[in-house]
């Protein structure tokens, strides 16, 4: 699609700037067709290789092609953020309803089966620009979907198992399922540990396709993964997300057999990426209009745990405030925002 994009791109006369004449261009379409350079980084440096001997620059075109690739990137991104997003829709409904556990896991298994698919289909469909994002897509989007389907499936595999016992039975057993967490974490203990770091030195040889280090620990399933979807250790991030999720799950089970079920949540936190003083100006509307506590919360206290939720400092607030005073045209401009946008949404919904 990408070489489409760009071949169609010096087609149309984008590069019709005295730049470049009819044979270098007729070369640089021949790169981007060539089935054995689709991608833009090999084809950066085969141009520029042979840039030297057409004797034309380069800059310019790759610019604009590296752009295009960009703009894949963003629908890439926004549908990868629709499949998640759909995907928690349907969790949060099938967890509602009546249907006992075990029919659950199923129902949302089979859900989860048909979104990593989905996701599959559309990695198939662009090409990463650098290593960074290819990383980022393996380390964190990618892991996020297959922990749902790995924590629900041995969810499934400990209640269909369950004893039918009483409540001390039951404790052990759960006890027993919980130690074969322990025995994953101790198997792994190193590359969790650069994980839960956050460490970044070995994500080359940990979160890039086609780039397994022999010398590192490996999965023995590795010639199993589906080399164009997986990494060596992507898998691994999966079970160690999935894992968290099943050890809060059996602690819960293991102290009161009645504990609501882990949530799903739980997998991607909720982070404020607006500007912080629009947060402020909403945090102050919200105090004002006694939203918390019915209206006995004190202004401070509703600052503190907006900032432990979101992980955020907000700074002097009161000082923020003042600067929202002096503005000289709509000083609640971000709650302007929120009632335009929330109003064009429903237009939508009704048209």
């Amino acid at each position: 699609m990408q070489q489409a994009q760009s071949v169609s791109a010096i087609q149309h006369g984008y590069f019709d700037s005295g730049v470049w004449n009819e044979e270098q261009k007729c070369f640089f379409k021949s790169l981007l067709t060539n089935k054995r350079n689709p991608s833009g980084r090999f084809c950066k440096k085969a141009v520029g290789r042979a840039g030297k001997h057409l004797n034309f620059i380069f800059c310019p075109i790759f610019t604009f092609t590296k752009k295009m690739i960009r703009m894949n990137g963003q629908h890439f991104k926004k549908k990868v953020d629709q499949l998640w997003s759909a995907l928690m829709t349907n969790i949060d409904h099938i967890s509602r309803s009546d249907n006992d556990m075990i029919s659950r896991a199923e129902e949302i298994l089979m859900e989860t089966d048909a979104v990593i698919r989905q996701l599959k289909v559309l990695l198939r469909q662009y090409q990463f620009v650098d290593w960074s994002e290819e990383i980022y897509f393996f380390k964190n989007t990618k892991p996020q979907f297959v922990a749902i389907y790995i924590y629900y499936s041995k969810l499934l595999s400990i209640e269909a198992s369950k004893p039918f016992a009483d409540p001390t039975a039951l404790s052990s057993y759960y006890e027993s399922e919980r130690s074969h967490l322990l025995f994953f974490y101790n198997e792994h203990k190193d590359f969790i540990n650069y994980y839960r770091r956050k460490s970044t030195f070995l994500d080359k040889k940990y979160f890039v396709r086609f780039k397994f280090d022999f010398k590192l620990k490996l999965s023995p399933e590795l010639y199993s993964y589906d080399e164009e979807f997986s990494t060596s250790h992507d898998h691994m991030v999966s079970q160690i997300m999935a894992n968290d999720l099943l050890d809060q799950y059996l602690t819960n089970k293991i102290n009161s057999d009645n504990s609501k079920e882990t949530s799903i949540s739980q997998i991607r936190n909720l982070q404020w990426t607006a500007p912080k003083v629009a947060l402020t100006e909403l945090l102050y509307a919200l105090h004002q209009s006694n939203c918390f506590n019915g209206g006995h919360s004190d202004l401070a206290e509703v600052f503190r745990w907006f900032e432990n939720s979101f992980n955020i400092n907000l700074g002097n607030y009161h000082k923020t405030l003042a600067e929202i005073r002096l503005r000289k045209t709509d000083r609640s401009k971000f709650l302007t925002l929120l009632q335009q946008n929330l109003n064009q949404h429903l237009d939508d919904l009704d048209s």
